[in-house]
């Protein structure tokens, strides 16, 4: 089934109905860092069993986020996390990492929605309805809480990695390019983790011809 394309404010257009059934919010994580994966969760809420604070993951404290992170899996009536691996990323291009994670997500629900709504947009391919909704994540409690367990799983993913690779400040500044994240890379080079097709790693890894 062709999935649909649709835009909100300033460009809002919306379906005329929409189809009874279940509805899944889809958001990502890690689209900008220079390293790890780019994570994409899809969530299915429960409308008998609401969650009270859902919000952009972004406008929430770490320890909140925490707290919904639970709580958004113990009352959802399912959900569900993937990833597009470093490799992934580096073969397909960020973009096309972020779709197929995504699309990961929407595949691993327990339950098929007959609805997919997307932050952002673009949508991956689906075999259902789909939508884009632009700053969907503040708009939509299903995205808002597909957000916030994208960006926490992510966030316990960097905390890993930091235990792993210390000199590079992970748990800091979660794989975004910082000054100090660009100047540890400068002085160690590259990690297995770092994305090589992201410009800040791939002049690091440049041959030096000074």
């Amino acid at each position: 089934m062709q999935s649909r394309k649709l835009s909100l404010p300033p460009e809002q257009v919306c379906l005329p109905w929409h189809p009874p059934g279940l509805v899944a919010g889809v958001d990502e994580a890690g689209r900008g860092p220079l390293a790890g994966p780019v994570v994409a969760a899809a969530v299915i809420l429960d409308d008998l069993n609401p969650i009270a604070g859902l919000a952009d993951s972004k406008k929430l404290t770490a320890a909140r986020r925490e707290a919904l992170f639970d709580e958004i899996r113990a009352k959802a009536l399912c959900c569900s996390i993937a990833e597009a691996s470093v490799q992934e990323i580096d073969e397909l291009n960020i973009l096309q990492a972020t779709m197929l994670a995504m699309r990961r997500a929407v595949m691993g629900l327990r339950l098929k929605p007959v609805l997919v709504l997307v932050d952002g947009n673009r949508i991956p391919v689906l075999d259902m309805h789909a939508e884009a909704i632009v700053k969907g994540d503040a708009l939509v409690k299903a995205i808002s809480a597909a957000s916030i367990l994208a960006k926490v799983h992510r966030d316990r993913w960097c905390e890993r990695l930091d235990a792993q690779y210390p000199a590079y400040g992970f748990a800091g500044h979660k794989g975004y390019g910082t000054p100090a994240h660009l100047s540890a890379l400068q002085a160690h080079g590259a990690c297995p983790e770092h994305r090589r097709s992201f410009s800040p790693v791939a002049q690091v890894l440049a041959p030096s011809f000074s």
